[in-house]
């Protein structure tokens, strides 16, 4: 067993498709319910603050990028940065909700789209949370020696999941034509697009790079059922026997258990299971709150961040809300690339000073699972 190396982010680099789109032309582009507005739209974006977003699909439903070519496109700019060749690179790792295929895995597919030289790869499919499991995966691997570099990207094509043909014909639909809260939020937090890193094992030798200290992974699963799940109707999500891969895609899709759920009755309990993992990295003194100078924390609505703050600012844990960045409002919630495409935004604001540390959290829904990774710049 060789020494253990010290990894660096050399590069980091996002992908959104196409023009921003607007609040008022949302439903305009995703498609109407059985042709009518829906009943919580404009609930669901004062919840969510978000105020622009990105598609990979135009109004008529054509597709402009696939997951895979987003996430190559994301890869590419964080090679750029890194000041490195795409025909250098000799690991890949590739995390997304949903693919775009069933099978094979997503790293397959975005290896096909960068092309070049054989490479090893490995694929994470969750939610929000797979970033950082494939971050950790190329982490460990430039850390044991195994690689020199590796890349790790996260993308997700959350807009197909929203056209009518999800939930027409469905019992996600009532006789009045209603589409069920559990969907139709989500409708309006959700879009698409990429983000990645390129790890090295040594810094760059212009510029900034962001020392990794730790990525930590919790997950609560055996505590919660799904929170955000796809495959299983509202009732039994819980019952692994009972989705849509034992029905078959058309008894599945009538059920209502294709499309993306929600329950957000169960989020408000899964907030607190995520703040009381964060105080324990607090009280074990792996994080020390007084010492992060920027904060990076993947929230799906402002009104999440609220709650969290609201549940935080009596603690020990709280870190003052001048260091917090976000780009929710003007890029949207792009789900497990979410994390990436704000670390590229900061990089790129030339707000990072050397010396400064960063602590990246990324809570899941999913089935409760959440994620830290801490960075110093140097």
């Amino acid at each position: 067993m060789g020494d253990l190396h010290d990894v660096f982010v050399t590069g980091t680099g996002a992908f959104l498709p196409g023009d921003p789109v607007p609040n008022d032309r949302m439903e305009d582009h995703l498609g109407r319910i059985h042709g009518r507005d829906s009943a919580l739209g404009r609930r669901a974006l004062r919840w969510n603050g978000v105020e622009r977003r990105h598609y990979a699909l135009k109004p008529d439903g054509s597709v402009t990028h696939s997951n895979a070519e987003m996430c190559a496109r994301a890869v590419e700019h964080a090679l750029d940065a890194a000041g490195m060749e795409r025909d250098t690179l000799s690991f890949l790792a590739a995390a997304t909700t949903q693919g775009d295929y069933l099978v094979p895995g997503h790293a397959t597919a975005v290896q096909g789209e960068l092309g070049g030289a054989a490479m090893e790869i490995a694929s994470f499919q969750s939610v929000c949370g797979s970033s950082l499991m494939a971050a950790k995966s190329a982490f460990l691997n430039v850390r044991a020696g195994e690689h020199r570099s590796a890349a790790a990207c996260a993308g997700e094509f959350s807009s197909r999941w929203f056209r009518p043909s999800f939930y027409e014909g469905t019992a996600l639909v009532d006789a009045k034509g209603r589409l069920r809260a559990e969907a139709d939020f989500l409708r309006f937090t959700l879009s698409d697009g990429a983000g990645a890193i390129v790890l090295s094992d040594r810094p760059r030798e212009d510029g900034l790079s962001l020392r990794v200290e730790f990525i930590d992974i919790v997950s609560l699963a055996g505590r919660f059922d799904p929170c955000m799940w796809a495959g299983a109707a509202v009732e039994t999500r819980a019952d692994l026997k009972n989705s849509w891969a034992h029905q078959g895609p058309v008894a599945g899709h009538a059920g209502g258990g294709i499309a993306l759920l929600q329950d957000f009755e169960l989020l408000k309990r899964v907030i607190r299971a995520w703040i009381g993992e964060y105080l324990k990295k607090v009280d074990g003194g792996r994080i020390v709150p007084e010492a992060i100078d920027h904060l990076l924390c993947h929230y799906s609505a402002r009104s999440l961040r609220a709650e969290i703050v609201s549940l935080l600012q009596d603690t020990a844990g709280m870190i003052p809300e001048t260091k917090w960045f976000s780009v929710l409002r003007e890029k949207g919630n792009t789900g497990a690339a979410s994390i990436w495409v704000m670390l590229d935004s900061l990089m790129r604001s030339g707000a990072v000073k050397r010396g400064e540390k960063l602590l990246c959290v990324v809570p899941e829904s999913g089935r409760a699972l959440v994620g830290f990774m801490q960075m110093e710049a140097v």
